[in-house]
C-alpha cells in the first residue's frame, strides 16, 4: 500500500479508474478488485443506471430481496417485498401475517398525509407588525412560489399552511415559518425544499418592498423539509378473540398468553432500554419494505423514533390491550413516502415491487409498510413471553454459520437435522462439525 495524498478531481474519473485508486487501499489490492468487479452487474446500461443513482460508485452492494406472503390487508391479499439481510425478520413476518390472515387480517388507516417543512431566519423589528402582517405575506410568498406550486397544485396538492413561530427564546431574533405540504403521490423532498428556498429569497423581498418594514435586519438561516412529520400519520391494528391466540401461545393458556404480550408492550411504553428495541423491531419490517420500494428509510426511521419521544420520553410505537375479551395489537406512526419520483420507478425492483403490490397510492403503501412493521413487532414480543428470542433466531441463523464454516452439502444436511431440537450457536455449531469431520 503507496502513502495516500489528497485526491482531487475524483468524481470526474471513469468507473475503471475509481477502481483503480480505491484497490490501492487494500493489502491485496487485485483480489479486492476482483471482488468488487465481480459485483458489478453485467447487463452495462443496469449498471449504467446504478451508477447514476449516486456518486463515486465503484461497485454494488447486494441485499437479499424476500417476499412475505398472505398479508391480508383492509380485506386485500397482498404479497409484500422486503429487502433485508436478515433471515429471522422475513420469516417473523410471514409467520404473523399466516396467522392473523385467518383471524380478520390487519386494519389499517392513514390519518393525515401532509409534510412538513420550515423557513429558518433572524428578524429585528416590530414583532407585532410582523404578526399581522403575515396574512399579506403569506399571499406574497404563495405567489412568489406559485411557478413551482403549479404542477403540485394541478394533482391536487401544494401548499397547505404557512405559520409564523416566535422562537425568541431560543436565540436572539429568531423566528421560523412552518409550512405544511400535501405532495400528492411523491414524498416531495425536492418540492419542498425548492418551495422553502424560494420563501427565503421571497420575504427578504418582501420587506424590502414594504416600507413598514424597510429598516428592519432580515437574515435568512436555513431552509429545509422537517423529517419529523406528525402530521403524516398512518395506523395498524390486529384483533381476534383472546381464545383464537392458543395456536400462537406455545403451551400458555390464552388469556395468560394475552396478559404477558400486553405487559411486554407496557414496559414498552415505560422503559426506553426496551423500548429502543421494540421500536427497533417495528421498524426491521417498516424498513425492509421503505427500502424495496425505492424510498427513504432514513427519513422514515428518524421521524418514527421523534414520534416515540413526543412526549418527552422514549416510548414504545405500539400498544396493546384487552377490549371486551378481544386482544388488541396496534400501530400507529409517521411515515413520509412516495410512489412516484425518486427511485420508486427509477431503480428496477423498485418498480417491479410496486407492481407485485398492486401500483399502491402512497396511502397504501403507507399502509402495508405499517402491517409489515406490526407483524415483525408481534412475532418477537410473542417470541419473547414464549420461547424466548433466540430459539427461532438462531436456527434461521443457522444457514449463515454454515455458509461462514464452509460446510458441504452433506456436513450442512447433518447438522441442520441434529440442531432441529438444539439451541443453536456459533460455537456448539462449529465443534459438531469439527466431530464430524474428524469421524470422516
Amino acid at each position: 500500500m503507496s502513502e495516500k495524498k489528497i485526491i482531487k478531481g475524483f468524481s470526474r474519473l471513469t468507473p475503471q479508474q475509481k477502481i483503480e485508486v480505491v484497490k490501492d487501499y487494500f493489502s491485496e489490492s487485485e483480489k479486492a478488485l476482483k471482488t468488487l468487479s465481480s459485483f458489478r452487474h453485467p447487463d452495462s446500461n443496469i449498471q449504467e443506471l446504478l451508477s447514476g443513482i449516486s456518486e463515486n460508485t465503484v461497485s454494488n452492494f447486494h441485499l437479499p430481496y424476500n417476499v412475505a406472503p398472505n398479508f391480508l390487508i383492509n380485506g386485500r391479499m397482498y404479497m409484500v417485498p422486503m429487502v433485508i439481510e436478515e433471515s429471522s425478520v422475513v420469516a417473523a413476518a410471514s409467520s404473523a401475517a399466516r396467522f392473523w390472515a385467518g383471524n380478520g387480517g390487519f386494519s389499517a388507516r392513514v390519518v393525515n398525509q401532509l409534510k412538513n417543512g420550515q423557513l429558518h431566519f433572524l428578524f429585528s423589528g416590530n414583532t407585532s407588525a410582523l404578526k399581522t402582517a403575515m396574512q399579506e405575506i403569506e399571499k406574497f410568498l404563495r405567489k412568489h412560489a406559485s411557478p413551482h406550486t403549479a404542477k403540485m397544485e394541478e394533482r391536487g396538492g401544494g401548499i397547505r399552511s404557512i405559520e409564523l413561530k416566535d422562537c425568541r427564546n431560543i436565540i436572539e431574533n429568531y423566528y421560523q415559518l412552518n409550512v405544511s405540504f400535501d405532495t400528492t403521490q411523491a414524498m416531495g423532498a425536492n418540492f419542498i425544499n425548492t418551495c422553502l428556498e424560494d420563501f427565503s429569497e421571497a420575504l427578504g423581498l418582501y420587506f424590502a418592498s414594504n416600507k413598514e418594514f424597510k429598516e428592519v435586519k432580515y437574515e435568512p438561516l436555513m431552509a429545509i423539509l422537517s423529517n419529523y412529520n406528525d402530521q403524516c400519520l398512518v395506523e395498524a391494528s390486529v384483533s381476534c378473540p383472546a381464545e383464537m391466540l392458543e395456536s400462537e401461545s406455545k403451551g400458555l393458556p390464552p388469556d395468560e398468553f394475552a396478559r404477558r404480550m400486553i405487559m411486554a408492550v407496557t414496559i414498552a411504553e415505560n422503559d426506553i432500554y426496551r423500548a429502543t428495541t421494540h421500536n427497533k423491531g417495528i421498524m426491521n419490517g417498516v424498513d425492509a419494505v421503505i427500502l424495496a420500494t425505492g424510498n427513504d428509510y432514513r427519513a422514515v426511521e428518524a421521524g418514527a423514533h421523534a414520534w416515540a419521544a413526543r412526549s418527552g420520553r422514549y416510548r414504545s410505537l405500539s400498544s396493546a390491550s384487552m377490549e371486551n375479551g378481544h386482544f388488541v395489537f396496534s400501530l400507529r406512526l409517521p411515515m413520509a413516502i412516495g410512489t412516484v419520483g425518486g427511485l420508486t420507478r427509477l431503480h428496477p425492483l423498485a418498480s417491479l415491487s410496486l407492481e407485485m403490490l398492486g401500483e399502491p397510492d402512497s396511502g397504501e403503501l403507507m399502509m402495508i409498510a405499517a402491517c409489515a412493521g406490526l407483524a415483525n413487532n408481534y412475532a418477537a414480543v410473542r417470541s419473547l413471553v414464549t420461547t424466548g428470542i433466540q430459539s427461532g433466531h438462531m436456527k434461521m441463523h443457522l444457514s449463515n454459520i454454515l455458509m461462514q464454516l464452509k460446510a458441504g452439502p452433506v456436513e450442512s444436511s447433518m447438522i441442520i437435522k441434529y440442531f432441529s431440537k438444539r439451541k443453536v450457536s456459533y460455537r456448539e455449531v462449529s465443534a459438531y462439525l469439527d466431530k464430524i469431520r474428524q469421524n470422516k
